[in-house]
């Protein structure tokens, strides 16, 4: 009998920051989510509270970065999986536009401006 493994991480498709950023508006959309137990959303909560209260507990800043992503990390991944794909999914949908040069010469309106006293 095989079983699947489903994978519920975050997956990569920019660089750094644009992973960085997409991960942090996750953890605030599922912070915001009902459906999220509360004690699991003490986790994030609780590695930037001892970031911030405990700053030279151990050397150098690898530590706070340490326990920093391994906070986020196991919110993530301990957030139900159907919640967590949703709001994946809402955080990649494009807002399609339409590019239009503002110097376009027959979008402007010439008029006379004046005042009435």
């Amino acid at each position: 009998m095989t079983q699947k493994n489903e994978n519920k991480s975050v997956s990569s498709k920019g660089g750094f920051t644009y992973d960085l950023t997409q991960r942090i508006k996750l953890i605030i959309r599922l912070m915001a989510d009902r459906r999220v137990n509360p004690l699991i959303k003490v986790l994030p909560i609780g590695s930037i509270l001892y970031v911030l209260l405990f700053p030279d507990l151990a050397p150098g800043p690898i530590d706070d970065a340490a326990v920093l992503w391994l906070g986020t990390y196991l919110f993530v991944e301990l957030c139900p999986p159907d919640v967590v794909q949703e709001h994946m999914k809402a955080l990649e949908q494009v807002v399609h536009g339409e590019w239009r040069d503002p110097s376009d010469e027959e979008d402007v309106i010439d008029a006379e401006y004046w005042e009435a006293r």
